[in-house]
């Protein structure tokens, strides 16, 4: 069994564990205050109902379900009346009402995968066993009061939650991927700032008001987080489509006869594969996959075409003259302008190129020079270290080598990994 299978699987079944302990803890001793458990459960169902599809890099498909459920998690009166139903009823309530949510997803096809529902009911279990002892035991309120002190604490928490989050969505991309720690956690770290800071912020938000106000602090805080998410799906189906665009553009020069089958996708994997080794992320990796996918479009203004549509064995001046001719074309899809400037910029020595443009040099270079067999490939990134005086980053090789070694890209069969 491959390390990363048994680290997936140890967490998986940790949820799972927690899971039923949560149930048959709540079946034994009953529901306290099923009213609560009610209103939080359906809320956490709505959110999974209205979830978008999980777009690459996307890292809460569900906000409003994890909002309430993180609201749950850190709920201690309910306007004014002390709850009491600890942690493994939050645990028991978050599944229920994520289980409820997602089964007619799962009728359709679709759905979250057990990675998504392990971290939502880790992270909730996380929050509640950092809040629930301490507030049913009287020492926060007895120590902090109701005031800023109190606030400072629910912040505390938040980040804490946030946090603990952040390490389990990378542990688990880096059990799935292969890819580097260290790179990964900072990207989920990054993403704390946009869709991970507002969700905190609602499910705090969210146990205050039903504090003072009771339940019906519910629907109020929960409406607009909803017409959020639902805008936000549109927004993410409007970005697949310009993803399908530029995949469509880039299949161009395979049609056309001047690149091999699958010539683009690969570049673009595994240069996406590098450039999170080197520590892209978000918009950077999202530039640099679609100039991976476009790089070669300057092929199509050439009048005889390049044998093999390798470029990386063209002289210097011609494989410019190429990148150029892309950028030019690359400019006139509407595609953003920093796509069009590694396109322009991936035949330059590599001292006076952005890191993207360094990327798809390289990775294209080695798809065009290695075959199917592991001495060609081996040959080719040989060829690539005999270049790094000029043509190739070492940096970028040696990504490149690391990245062929764990076995390619997601989807991109390496002959180097052996």
């Amino acid at each position: 069994m491959r390390p990363g299978a048994l680290t997936v699987g140890t967490v998986n079944g940790a949820a799972l564990l927690l899971s039923v302990a949560g149930f048959g803890a709540t079946l034994w001793y009953g529901v306290d205050q099923p009213g609560n458990a009610l209103a939080f459960g359906t809320l956490i169902a709505l959110g999974e109902l209205a979830r978008w599809g999980a777009a690459p890099g996307e890292r809460e498909p569900a906000p409003l379900a994890a909002a309430g459920a993180l609201a749950y998690a850190l709920l201690g009166t309910d306007a004014g009346t002390a709850t009491t139903h600890g942690v493994l009823q939050t645990v028991a309530v978050v599944v229920a009402g994520g289980l409820a949510g997602i089964v007619p997803h799962l009728a359709r096809g679709g759905g979250p995968d057990t990675d998504h529902l392990a971290r939502r009911v880790l992270t909730a279990a996380f929050a509640a066993l950092c809040f629930q002892p301490l507030y049913n035991s009287g020492a926060v309120v007895e120590h902090l009061g109701q005031g800023p002190p109190y606030a400072f604490f629910l912040l505390l928490l938040l980040v804490l939650t946030a946090l603990c989050d952040a390490v389990l969505a990378a542990v688990l991309l880096r059990a799935r991927t292969g890819f580097p720690f260290g790179p990964v956690l900072r990207d989920e770290l990054r993403a704390l700032l946009g869709i991970g800071s507002a969700v905190c912020a609602t499910g705090a938000v969210m146990a205050l008001a039903v504090a003072a106000a009771g339940l019906w602090a519910l629907p109020v805080l929960a409406v607009p987080l909803l017409l959020t998410q639902v805008s936000f799906r549109r927004y993410a189906a409007v970005r697949t489509v310009n993803r399908q665009t530029i995949a469509s553009l880039a299949r161009a020069t395979e049609i056309a006869g001047c690149t091999p089958h699958g010539h683009a996708h690969r570049v673009a994997a595994l240069s996406a594969a590098v450039g999170r080794e080197l520590g892209l992320s978000g918009t950077e990796l999202t530039v640099l996959e679609y100039a991976a996918l476009m790089h070669d479009i300057g092929q199509l203004s050439l009048v005889d075409p390049v044998e093999g549509g390798a470029t990386a064995l063209l002289p210097v001046e011609e494989q410019r003259r190429i990148a150029l001719l892309g950028g030019e074309v690359v400019r006139r899809t509407g595609v953003p302008a920093a796509v069009a400037l590694v396109v322009e910029r991936q035949a330059d020595p590599y001292r006076e190129q952005p890191l993207p443009a360094r990327i798809v040099r390289a990775v294209n270079a080695y798809d065009d020079l290695a075959g199917d067999g592991a001495g060609a490939a081996l040959e080719a990134l040989e060829r690539l270290r005999l270049g790094t005086a000029r043509d190739y980053h070492p940096d970028v090789v040696e990504s490149l080598a690391r990245v062929l070694a764990r076995g390619g890209a997601p989807g991109v069969t390496s002959a180097v990994a052996g």
